[in-house]
């Protein structure tokens, strides 16, 4: 096929992969658009060159399926996988189940790599792009959000890694290192709470606000995000990072020049 095709995880209605599926697919890319419930992609329903798939990233069977998918549509050949898919978390590192922890790094880190791993051939083969959506919380150490950032810098390094190990054959890596973004995601919270036993009990409130985006910062508007980073994509005009949504680029020059003693008490206060 003679269009530019893009794979992408997490397309559900509100977030960022559908925001994403709908900017490339404007640019007249062929989108093969993922989420583990189809019936959350209304948004991109009817469109033109948009492909649908059922994709849990932690199901190694529904990425397999996906593969041979795209291999078949496309020739045997990928322009760019972007790994959006992920989790967010928001609890007090001593009240974190490990269970869970695992869970979330199974959908944020090992998901991913799975995805590269199976698709990396169709990607080679394109001298294409592998895109993986990750996190300023991975520099910033904001409080109660530990898991999570930690598996989105996780991700990260894979990534800084594989863009060195890829590029003798010709793909470009690019990690998103996202800001604040306007999406369903702090929805997630709303039933929210803390473990009985907790020592934060006291301000669980305080907490749960914070969870559901009641931080008074104000979140860039996904579509916004979107084209900033398709033309970042596309244009490959990156060196491996890309910074984006609000406080994305106070965060990226904050973290290289301000001392870390400075830093922890910006974010306490």
């Amino acid at each position: 096929m003679s269009e530019k095709t893009v794979f992408i995880t997490g397309c559900s209605d509100g977030g960022i992969g559908s925001a994403l599926a709908l900017t490339f697919q404007k640019l007249g890319f062929q989108v093969f658009a993922s989420a583990r419930d189809v019936s959350n992609m209304s948004a991109l329903e009817g469109l033109s060159n948009m492909t649908y798939l059922v994709l849990d990233v932690t199901d190694p069977q529904q990425i397999q399926d996906a593969v041979e998918l795209v291999r078949n549509k496309c020739g045997g050949s990928l322009d760019i996988l972007i790994n959006n898919a992920g989790r967010n978390h928001f609890l007090p590192v001593l009240d974190i189940d490990l269970d869970e922890a695992k869970k979330i790094y199974d959908i944020n880190v090992w998901g991913p790599l799975m995805l590269i791993q199976k698709f990396a051939p169709l990607v080679i083969s394109a001298k294409g792009s592998i895109i993986n959506v990750t996190s300023i919380s991975g520099y910033v150490n904001v409080p109660y959000m530990g898991l999570y950032a930690a598996s989105k810098r996780s991700l990260e390094i894979l990534s800084e890694t594989l863009r060195l190990e890829l590029q003798p054959f010709g793909v470009y890596v690019s990690s998103i290192v996202t800001g604040a973004v306007q999406t369903n995601g702090q929805t997630y919270f709303e039933d929210w709470k803390l473990p009985q036993e907790s020592l934060y009990k006291p301000i669980e409130n305080t907490i749960h606000k914070r969870a559901r985006g009641g931080d008074g910062v104000l979140r860039m508007n996904t579509m916004e995000y979107a084209e900033q980073v398709v033309n970042s994509i596309v244009g490959r005009n990156s060196d491996g990072r890309f910074w984006c949504g609000t406080n994305a680029t106070r965060t990226k020059f904050g973290s290289a020049i301000t001392p870390q003693g400075i830093s922890v008490s910006f974010v306490i206060k």
